[in-house]
C-alpha cells in the first residue's frame, strides 16, 4: 500500500535528516551535545517487548485449545510452534484460530496446533540486526502482526509484534525531534550553549 511505503520513506528521510544535522554540529565542536542513536533494531525491539522474558512457544503436538489459552494467559496474539527437540516449525496466531477453527466448524480440544500453524518453509522471520523499519516493511508486505526473531544460527531467540515495532520506531522519532529542537534552539551545539 502506497500509504504505508510513504510512512517508512518518512521514517528513513528523518533519522537521515537527522543523523547529519547532529553530526554537521559536532564538526569543530568540544561542547557537550545530544546526538541520535543509531537505527533502531529488532533485538532492541524484541528487548522492549511483552514477549522478552516469557515463553512464547508451544510444542506443535500439543492441542489448538492448549495455544488458546496460552495467548489468553499472557494477553498475546502469536506463539512460536516448536517440534519435540525445540526446533522452530512454525507459528500459530489468534487468526489461525479464527479462520481454521472457529469458522470451519472444528473443536479446539481435538486440533493439534501442527494442523493449523503457519510453517517454517512459509515463514516470514527477523534477524536481531535487522532495522525496525525493514521488520515493519515485511510485516505490511505480508499483512502479518508478529515475526520471530530468529539468530544467525537459525535459533528462535525472541518474537516481536507490531505494536512493538511501532512503540520503538516512536521512542526513535521523539529523540530525533529532540535533537532537532535543540539544534533549532542552539542548545548543545556550536551556536548556542546548554
Amino acid at each position: 500500500p502506497p500509504f504505508h511505503h510513504f510512512l517508512i520513506m518518512l521514517s528513513r528521510l528523518t533519522t537521515s535528516f537527522a543523523l547529519r544535522a547532529s553530526r554537521s554540529l559536532a564538526v569543530g565542536s568540544s561542547r557537550s551535545m545530544t546526538t541520535i542513536q543509531q537505527v533502531a533494531t529488532a533485538d532492541e525491539a524484541w528487548k522492549k517487548s511483552c514477549f522478552s522474558g516469557m515463553d512464547f512457544t508451544i510444542n506443535d503436538e500439543e492441542t489448538v485449545y492448549d495455544a488458546v489459552q496460552k495467548l489468553a494467559g499472557f494477553n498475546i496474539g502469536c506463539l512460536v510452534t516448536v517440534d519435540n527437540d525445540g526446533n522452530m516449525t512454525g507459528v500459530v496466531s489468534e487468526r489461525d484460530y479464527v479462520c481454521k477453527i472457529a469458522l470451519l466448524g472444528r473443536t479446539s480440544k481435538e486440533t493439534m496446533v501442527k494442523q493449523i500453524s503457519t510453517k517454517v518453509p512459509n515463514l516470514v522471520t527477523a534477524k536481531p540486526t535487522d532495522t525496525v523499519e525493514d521488520c515493519m516493511a515485511r510485516m505490511l508486505t505480508k499483512d502479518i502482526r508478529h515475526l520471530p526473531l530468529v539468530s544467525e544460527e537459525g535459533k528462535v531467540m525472541g518474537m516481536i509484534s507490531i505494536k512493538d515495532l511501532v512503540k520503538t520506531l516512536v521512542l526513535e522519532k521523539e529523540q530525533t525531534i529532540k535533537v532537532l529542537s535543540d539544534f533549532a534552539l542552539g542548545k548543545g551545539g556550536v551556536l548556542g550553549s546548554e
